[in-house]
């Protein structure tokens, strides 16, 4: 097992379960459903339930591709973070052919996969995540900690600009506050820059196995230079009103580093690779994955584990618990036995598994969600963990901060926190920024981490610029290899989706795909209860979160459990329903972005 909350001490009040459940929560795609009982005596959430309703099948009509073309149709998995898939299914297949890209394409792809994460982590933080966070809302859910705010002096105002801490939430009020607003214009200039990179978003038409077709040229490279030192002002002063809106939280609801907290195991599996070190080749995995300059890594309790890949890959597993699936076990004879080291690969390692739907009633004592139950197998422990991202930058901060790897001009990490220098900006000067390792893993220090990592990402895109243009100079234009499909191989892509750990696995017999699995974060973080009964990490993060919401049952909104799904970047908020007792549905509490008819 390895839920990390204590239950609830004895000497609570007596009071009356109230079941309510939020379905769908969803971004874009996918079919994700909160259920829980809340004990409003004791105000806290008593259980909780994930599920997915929806059944993608991707590893089932894989098989029989031509390989080449996993790239483009991995990509459809996810209507916002494609390109991530993208670029995994190109490293699995750059190791499955034995390809070495050439330098400038490796920077060319570091430098799209930087303007995504800045284009998607600012877009949800700004637009969704603050909406939580906002003077409309909270003047709703907690009024009391609105009238603090008013008369609470913002201390990073020098910065940002905002006086009080009201005037930072009035600025994220959907559709008319300042931030809100301006987060919009940001994230357009940031899909501008991916463009310039991978040619179109979010279904990149220029990366492929070998390389890019991106030609490289001067235009190519000063164009997103502009347009990063044009949102550097903004990426400033975000880090400023998130530590003060944070900070101020702490402050005023005491106890909320409950809301959302789970033990810490976290997961990161490294991104932008340094293409000085990276041969895609399996032998030589853990001397490139150190090298990325995110970097990967497995952390328990505050402990880095591993920051080996060839260890985490060959930790995986597959269990299936309380999803909608037949085991394969004793079924199917495994794909891969050994691993290119000579290592054992289980049964139910992503190269092995074989999807076998198998529907049904929707059974919480049971069976109840289309999601497997991902889990890292640790053989020190002999447990197996459900491990979480943090919602992507809290896990990459967290690991990277340990791991003490990352030394570049515009990033360094320390050991206990990552050390991150904008330079002189349109209005404020160069900058130095330290996320330090927070005592929890938790809702909040969650969302905090974004808007450092948007930062991270902004930095490293000035190093990988500075780098491109470096070898455009010296006249290395090179930006493809020629390849040939093997008739028979193996391949692993580890790579970060903007919210976590991303992985694609692939089997390649007569030229063809003979297995192929992805793994993006949510199944990690959304899986249902698996084959031991231990809880996915939103069920564990909700389960036992203290409820600090203002509203009684009728007119409950359940801001703090939104703030608790919502940290992992769970897929977008665009229809949120509330049902109590059997099934009547309450009320409409949120639109797609809350506040539909606010403003």
């Amino acid at each position: 097992m390895t839920a990390t909350k204590p239950k609830p001490a004895a000497g609570k009040k007596p009071g009356e379960l109230v079941e309510m459940a939020w379905d769908p929560i969803t971004r874009i795609i996918g079919n994700l459903g909160v259920y829980t009982k809340i004990d409003f005596a004791n105000r806290v959430v008593a259980e909780c339930h994930t599920t997915s309703s929806l059944f993608r099948g991707y590893s089932v009509f894989m098989k029989g591709k031509d390989p080449r073309d996993a790239g483009f149709i991995t990509s459809r998995i996810c209507g916002i973070c494609g390109d991530n898939h993208t670029t995994c299914s190109v490293y699995a297949q750059n190791m499955a052919y034995g390809i070495k890209t050439p330098p400038l394409a490796e920077w060319i792809i570091n430098l799209g996969e930087a303007a995504e994460y800045m284009f998607d982590h600012t877009l949800f933080q700004d637009n969704l995540v603050f909406v939580d966070f906002c003077e409309a809302m909270v003047k709703q859910t907690n009024p009391s900690v609105l009238a603090r705010a008013e008369a609470t002096a913002a201390p990073g105002r020098d910065i940002h600009g905002y006086r009080t801490i009201a005037d930072i939430m009035r600025a994220y009020n959907p559709f008319e506050g300042e931030v809100y607003k301006e987060a919009l214009k940001v994230s357009r200039t940031t899909r501008e820059m991916f463009c310039l990179m991978e040619g179109r978003h979010v279904h990149p038409s220029t990366v492929y196995p070998g390389g890019v077709g991106t030609m490289p040229q001067p235009t190519l490279f000063t164009d997103y230079l502009s347009r990063l030192i044009s949102i550097l002002d903004f990426v400033k002063k975000a880090v400023a009103m998130n530590d003060d809106i944070f900070d101020f939280w702490y402050e005023a609801l005491p106890g909320y580093e409950e809301v959302g907290r789970r033990r810490v195991l976290l997961g990161c599996w490294g991104a932008f690779q340094d293409p000085d070190v990276v041969d895609y080749r399996y032998e030589t995995m853990t001397n490139w994955g150190r090298a990325m300059h995110v970097t990967p890594g497995i952390v328990v309790d505050g402990k880095l584990l591993t920051t080996d890949l060839v260890d985490i890959n060959l930790g995986m597993r597959i269990l299936l618990g309380s999803s909608y699936y037949k085991d394969w076990v004793g079924q199917e004879e495994p794909f891969v036995k050994y691993d290119p080291l000579g290592n054992p690969v289980d049964i139910r390692h992503p190269w092995n598994q074989t999807t076998l739907p198998d529907p049904g009633k929707r059974d919480f004592n049971d069976r109840y969600s289309w999601v497997m139950s991902p889990r890292w197998f640790d053989k020190n422990s002999g447990q197996h963990l459900a491990l979480d991202t943090g919602g992507g930058c809290f896990a990459r901060l967290y690991t990277t901060a340990l791991a003490k790897l990352v030394d570049t001009p515009y990033v360094k990490s320390t050991g206990q926190s990552v050390l991150i220098t904008l330079p002189k900006s349109r209005t404020l000067p160069e900058t130095t920024l330290e996320w330090k390792i927070p005592r929890w893993s938790n809702a909040l220090e969650r969302d905090r981490s974004r808007a450092y990592f948007i930062a991270y990402a902004a930095a490293m895109a000035l190093h990988f610029l500075e780098q491109a243009m470096a070898r455009m100079r010296g006249g290395d234009m090179r930006v493809f290899a020629e390849f040939d499909v093997p008739d028979e191989a193996i391949g692993c892509g580890f790579h970060e989706a903007v919210r976590g750990i991303l992985s694609h696995h692939i089997v390649i017999r007569d030229r063809k795909i003979a297995n192929y699995h992805p793994y993006p974060p949510t199944p990690w973080n959304g899986s249902p209860r698996d084959s031991f009964g231990t809880p996915g990490p939103y069920e564990d993060a909700i389960q036992n979160t203290p409820i600090f919401e203002e509203n009684g049952p009728d007119n409950f909104k359940g801001v703090d459990i939104m703030r608790a799904v919502r940290s992992f970047d769970p897929c977008l908020p665009c229809g949120v329903h509330m049902y109590v007792g059997g099934g009547r549905t309450l009320k409409k509490i949120h639109s797609p972005m809350f506040g539909a008819s606010h403003g």
